[in-house]
């Protein structure tokens, strides 16, 4: 009912920046927050940061200086601008879209993933 589709993954050297892209599309009525995690090979999933709404942000002390997260809340899109990626940034980073409410749907909403975009950094 509700798809999240990532687009903006690749190879980028050490130092580089990349542009995470997620949309959300569905009979959409509102989303509460969106944000981003990663999961690197043979660890556990991390929040990397979350928008609200209005605005409001958090990031992961990891990301801090480096990450801006961002969204259009029209186009029910959020975004992740990655600057001096380091080759620890390397992981499978997912949308998460939070507290969605849809037409016909429950009135608490529902929590919603994508499928996962591939950022490696390295030389």
């Amino acid at each position: 009912q509700v798809q999240l589709v990532e687009s903006g993954g690749g190879l980028v050297q050490p130092g580089g920046s990349l542009r995470l892209s997620c949309a959300a599309s569905g009979s959409i009525l509102s989303i509460n927050a969106m944000g981003w995690y990663r999961q690197a090979p043979g660890k556990q999933r991390e929040l990397v940061a979350t928008i609200t709404t209005r605005g409001s942000t958090k990031y992961a002390d990891s990301v801090k200086g480096r990450f801006t997260i961002s969204r259009d809340n029209a186009k029910n899109t959020v975004y992740l601008q990655m600057n001096s990626l380091k080759p620890e940034d390397t992981a499978v980073y997912y949308c998460n879209a939070i507290n969605v409410r849809v037409v016909g749907g429950p009135v608490l909403g529902l929590d919603y993933w994508g499928q996962g975009t591939q950022v490696t950094v390295s030389s």
